[in-house]
C-alpha cells in the first residue's frame, strides 16, 4: 500500500488515452483554488471505488492553482464571476489533454464566503457561471455542477477524502481493525474495515466528523431532531443495491471555537471580569503597565495589551498552564446564546474502545510546532510538555526560537500564544468532546502519506460515484458480445460438420442408388439374353420337305 502511495507522487502520464480526468474548483472565503484529478478505468468490481488521484505535472508537482480574493467579490457584479474564474479554468484546460475535455467533469463548489451572501446574489453568480463557462470551455459542465455547499457537506467531503487516502474503503484488505455497522431499520449488520474520524481546528471554527456505526436510540424528540441535521447517510458505491459502502457520518462545525477566535473571546472575558472586579473592590488591576493583569495563558514575563470597546487591559504572563485550562472552561459554552455550545451540543456516541481519529490544523500545530510531539497523541506527555513550555520565561523561549530549536513553521505568534492554544486544544478535546485522558488512537498530522488531503478529493469521489456503472455496462456488453461470438463460433462449427455429414450421407445414398440401378440393369440384360436363347429358331428348321 505504501509503495502504491509513493507512485501517486510521480508525474501523470497524459499520453495514456485510457485515463479519465476531473476538475474541482474550491471557491473559498479568502480565495479560490482549482484541483485536477485523474483515474484509470474502473477495475470491474462493483464493490470497489474509482482510484482517483491528484494530477501531477511533468515536474511531479500537484496540479493546483490559487487566486485571491474570494468569489464573493462578484456579489455586486455577478457577470464578473466567469472572468474571475477564467485563470483557474484556463490553467486546468492546459493540463487536461485536449481530446479529453468533452468528457472531463467540472465542479464549481463554493464554501464559506458564498454562504455569507444573500441567496439572491448566490443564485446570480451561479447563473452566470452556468451560462458562460460552457461558452469558453469544453468541460462536462451543467447546472448541477455549480453549487454552494453547506458546512455539513464540506465536512463529509473532508471525511471521505481522508479515509480514501488511508485505504479505509478497501474492504478486501484484512490488515486493519474492523467495526460492525448496522444497516437500515431491519436489524441487518455488516463487518467492514474501521474508518477514521477527523478533528480540524482552524482560526475561526472547529469541526469534527466521524462514522456512527450504530444508529442507536435518542433520549428525546429534540435530540432526534438535532441528530437529523448533524448526521449524513450516503452510499459511496456505484450500485445503490450494494450496501458495502453505505456510511452514516456525524458532522458538526462550531463557529467561534477556532484557536484565534477563542483567544479573542478569552480576552473579552478577562477584560470584562477584570473591570467588574476592579469596580467592586476599588482596584486598578490591568489599568496600567505597572499593575498588569497576570495572565496564566501567556509565558512568564511576556507583556501584552488588549484594547476593546474603548477599554484597555494591560497583561503580563505568569505561565500557569493548569490555571489557564481551568479559566478556559466557561468558553466551551459558546460565544453567545445564539451559537452552538460545545458542551451542550448533540454529539453522536463514540466507541472510544474501537475508534481512531486524526487531528489537523491547530491540533497538529499545537503538538508539533514548538512541543515537537506531532503524531500519536498522549495526554500525559502533552500536558507535561505544555506546562514546561508555559512556565519558561519569555526571554528563554525567544532565545530557543533564535537557536532553531522549534519547527521551521513556528513564528513569534506561535511562541506568544502556544500556551493558550495548547490549553484550549486540551479543553476542547477532553472536556468538550469527552475524549478519555488515556485515549490511545488520536494522531495529529498535517500530511497523509506525505501529501495534503483536500476536501475536494472527497467531493469528486462522491460526485463521480456512479461513473463505474458506465464501465461495468461496457464490460458487460463486451462480455455478452464475446460470449455470443463464442457460442456463434461453436454453433457454426457444429452446423458446418452437420452439413458435411448430410452431404456425405446424400452422396452415399446416391451411390447406393446408382449401384442398385446398375444391378437391375445387369439382371435385365441377362434375362433378355436368356429369353432370346429360348425363342430364336435354329437355321434350317423353318423349310418344309
Amino acid at each position: 500500500r505504501y509503495l502504491a502511495r509513493v507512485e501517486d507522487l510521480t508525474a501523470t502520464d497524459t499520453e495514456d488515452s485510457a485515463l479519465n480526468y476531473g476538475v474541482v474548483v474550491d471557491c473559498g472565503s479568502s480565495g479560490s483554488r482549482v484541483f485536477v484529478y485523474f483515474w484509470p478505468p474502473h477495475n470491474g468490481n462493483p464493490h470497489d471505488l474509482l482510484d482517483i488521484k491528484q494530477m501531477r505535472d511533468r515536474s511531479s508537482r500537484p496540479v493546483v492553482k490559487k487566486i485571491k480574493p474570494g468569489i464573493s467579490v462578484a456579489a455586486a457584479a455577478p457577470e464578473q464571476a466567469t472572468p474571475y474564474l477564467r485563470p483557474l479554468l484556463q490553467f486546468a484546460a492546459a493540463h487536461v489533454p485536449a481530446q479529453k475535455h468533452k468528457e472531463t467533469p467540472l465542479y464549481i463548489l463554493c464554501t464559506a464566503g458564498m454562504r455569507l451572501l444573500p441567496e439572491r446574489q448566490q443564485a446570480a453568480i451561479l447563473e452566470d457561471l452556468v451560462r458562460n463557462v460552457p461558452l469558453e470551455f469544453d468541460f462536462l459542465f451543467s447546472k448541477s455542477h455549480a453549487e454552494v455547499i453547506s458546512g455539513k457537506q464540506e465536512g463529509v467531503y473532508a471525511w471521505i477524502g481522508i479515509n480514501f487516502v488511508l485505504g479505509r474503503f478497501d474492504h478486501e484488505d484484512e490488515e486493519d481493525a474492523v467495526v460492525t455497522v448496522a444497516l437500515g431499520d431491519q436489524g441487518e449488520s455488516l463487518v467492514r474495515k474501521r474508518t477514521v474520524g477527523i478533528l480540524d481546528m482552524g482560526g475561526a471554527s472547529l469541526q469534527i466528523a466521524y462514522e456512527v456505526p450504530d444508529s442507536g436510540a435518542f433520549s428525546s424528540p429534540q435530540q432526534e431532531e438535532a441528530a437529523k441535521s448533524l448526521l449524513a447517510e450516503f452510499n459511496l458505491g456505484c450500485d445503490v443495491q450494494h450496501t458495502g459502502h453505505v456510511y452514516r457520518v456525524y458532522v458538526n462545525t462550531f463557529l467561534g471555537f477556532g484557536g484565534n477566535f477563542a483567544r479573542q473571546r478569552y480576552e473579552e472575558l478577562v477584560l470584562n471580569q477584570t473591570y467588574v472586579h476592579n469596580r467592586l473592590h476599588s482596584q486598578q488591576t490591568g489599568l496600567s503597565p505597572e499593575t498588569p493583569f497576570l495572565d496564566p495563558c501567556l509565558p512568564v514575563g511576556l507583556e501584552d495589551t488588549v484594547a476593546k470597546g474603548g477599554r484597555t487591559l494591560y497583561m503580563r504572563g505568569r505561565g500557569d498552564w493548569l490555571a489557564c485550562a481551568e479559566l478556559l472552561q466557561p468558553l466551551l459554552a459558546g460565544p453567545n446564546s445564539s451559537q452552538a455550545s460545545l458542551v451542550g451540543a448533540y454529539k453522536a456516541p463514540i466507541d472510544f474502545g474501537n475508534s481512531e481519529f486524526y487531528g489537523f490544523s491547530e491540533f497538529f500545530y499545537c503538538t508539533e510546532d514548538v512541543l515537537r510531539l506531532g503524531g500519536l497523541y498522549s495526554a500525559p506527555t502533552f500536558t507535561s510538555a505544555a506546562q514546561e513550555y508555559c512556565s519558561q520565561r519569555w526571554e528563554v523561549l525567544t532565545q530557543r526560537f533564535r537557536g532553531g530549536l522549534y519547527s521551521a513553521h513556528a513564528d513569534q505568534h506561535r511562541l506568544k500564544y502556544q500556551c493558550f492554544k495548547s490549553a484550549w486544544m486540551y479543553e476542547v478535546l477532553h472536556q468538550g468532546f469527552r475524549f478519555p485522558l488515556d485515549y490511545p488512537s488520536l494522531r495529529t498530522a498535517q500530511l497523509v502519506y506525505d501529501r495534503e488531503v483536500q476536501w475536494t478529493l472527497g467531493a469528486i469521489l462522491y460526485k463521480t460515484r456512479f461513473l463505474p456503472l458506465r464501465d461495468l455496462r461496457q464490460e458487460s456488453i463486451r462480455q455478452t458480445h464475446a460470449s455470443w461470438l463464442r457460442l456463434s463460433f461453436v454453433y457454426n462449427h457444429y452446423l458446418f460438420f452437420a452439413c458435411i455429414l448430410v452431404v456425405a450421407l446424400a452422396i452415399v445414398l446416391y451411390l447406393l442408388r446408382l449401384r442398385r440401378i446398375h444391378r437391375r440393369q445387369l439382371r435385365s440384360a441377362q434375362l433378355t439374353l436368356l429369353w432370346l436363347d429360348k425363342v430364336v429358331v435354329p437355321p434350317g428348321q423353318g423349310n418344309g420337305p
